[in-house]
């Protein structure tokens, strides 16, 4: 208690400043406290790690498989959200088309290298029914078709690819023609519906849809024209065609394995002449019937020409 008035009265007498040997004392030493503190925290810090190491490896990793669980939860939830969405567009499909038959939902696992047609290879082949040929669709339209299938992959051609062509018309004038790729086309997006007639009606913006085959089902949308010119010969014309699906972005496909297709009907002959039912009805006659009818014919012959000869007999007679 005196040590701490006799501070008390110091304070007040000095004003509450410490004197100049004191406040010069303390500038010298408070570096040396502050690296003194320094040292140690750090010396307290690796002596707690080490006293601790095991529960800080132990809590470390624990947290590291809860990330990694976190990671896999996000994972499946997004396979489940695209099969999901895969079913609900297959769903969709299958009642739009009742005569359809598809696959499976096709995962897209593999994109062919340097190829400018955008090729790809899907999940699904020869045991989900799928045979080279097949189209391949998506909710969108379509994106080509199937060519190297084997038991569990098949190999996608698209529309980019030259060694596609689909038979299609133009929604609104049924103007015809044949869906073909080519290398500078496919570069920029788009392909050529060629061997259109010259005099046709086609016009950018017009829709593309295929015209169906037994390769082919009818109604299924190609895409959308931004582009038409003569060819270079002028026999015909040709249009650039912008696909309604990018194949170079899908990521799930269906292939369609079965389709209803009716062949085009025969033309029926024409008729040749009016009165040609009468003539094949004449046809059916029999030779009896035609015997008889000619006979009539020249009994009555003969009553009007010994008619005619009586007549003139009488008037020869008559004064």
């Amino acid at each position: 208690m005196a040590v701490l008035l006799g501070f008390m009265i110091y304070s007040v007498t000095t004003g509450g400043y410490a004197d100049p040997a004191s406040d010069l004392w303390s500038r010298i030493i408070s570096p040396f406290q502050r690296l003194s503190a320094s040292i140690s925290d750090s010396v307290s810090s690796s002596l707690d790690m080490l006293a601790n190491a095991e529960d800080y490896y132990n809590e470390n990793q624990k947290l590291k498989s809860e990330i990694n669980s976190l990671y896999n939860e996000m994972i499946d939830y997004d396979r489940l959200k695209q099969e999901n969405e895969d079913l609900l567009a297959m769903l969709e499909l299958s009642e739009e088309y009742e005569d359809f038959t598809f696959s499976p939902p096709c995962s897209v696992i593999a994109r062919t290298t340097n190829d400018p047609y955008a090729s790809f290879t899907v999940d699904k082949g020869y045991s989900s029914g799928i045979e080279p040929g097949d189209p391949v669709v998506t909710s969108e339209g379509i994106v080509g078709v199937c060519y190297d299938v084997a038991e569990n992959t098949s190999g996608v051609r698209t529309l980019y690819s030259p060694k596609t062509a689909i038979g299609v018309y133009s929604l609104r004038t049924r103007t015809t023609g044949i869906i073909e790729g080519g290398y500078e086309l496919a570069a920029d997006g788009y392909c050529r519906m060629s061997y259109i007639d010259k005099t046709a009606d086609i016009a950018e913006g017009d829709i593309i849809i295929t015209s169906g085959s037994a390769s082919y089902p009818a109604g299924q949308l190609v895409g959308v024209v931004v582009e038409t010119s003569m060819e270079d010969s002028g026999l015909s014309m040709y249009a650039v065609v912008k696909p309604a699906v990018n194949p170079a972005s899908v990521s799930s496909v269906f292939v369609i394995t079965g389709f209803e297709y009716e062949e085009p009907p025969a033309e029926e002959p024409e008729v040749i002449a009016a009165g040609s039912d009468d003539i094949a009805e004449g046809t059916d006659i029999s030779d009896e019937e035609q015997t008889n009818e000619a006979d009539t014919a020249d009994d009555d012959i003969s009553e009007e020409t010994a008619e005619e000869a009586s007549e003139v007999t009488e008037e020869e007679i008559s004064p």
